[in-house]
């Protein structure tokens, strides 16, 4: 996302939520240094986002083959009583029928707390 929209999403997050302890999960970190091996646009989007997991809480979610990142993601959110930020639609859909509140963009401008 703050590759995307060239944001701070740091300082977006202090905006809309005062006081906040970001986490991103293991397995994340280790998709994204994946992902960080390639070139070209994808390459850049997760190398930042390596940079900014490395500023937050490294969480262990469940180490389960047949689930995915994402799936793991939405698990540890219901456990644990978390936001999640995503733009991801599916997983956003996914978070909002598990009652979980989703941080995503508005207008590529500012971040906006969702619930349903």
């Amino acid at each position: 996302m703050p590759a995307q929209f060239q944001i701070d999403l740091f300082e977006e997050l202090r905006k809309l939520l005062g006081g906040f302890e970001p986490f991103v999960l293991k397995q994340v970190m280790d998709e994204l240094d994946g992902l960080s091996k390639q070139k070209g646009h994808t390459g850049a989007a997760a190398r930042l986002g390596l940079a900014i997991g490395a500023k937050c809480i490294i969480a262990e979610g469940r180490d389960l083959k047949t689930s995915s990142v994402d799936e793991q993601v939405i698990d540890y959110a219901a456990q644990n009583g978390c936001l999640v930020v995503t733009n991801d639609r599916h997983i956003r859909e996914t978070l909002f029928t598990k009652g979980i509140g989703v941080i995503s963009m508005r207008k590529q401008k500012k971040l906006e707390l969702l619930r349903r």
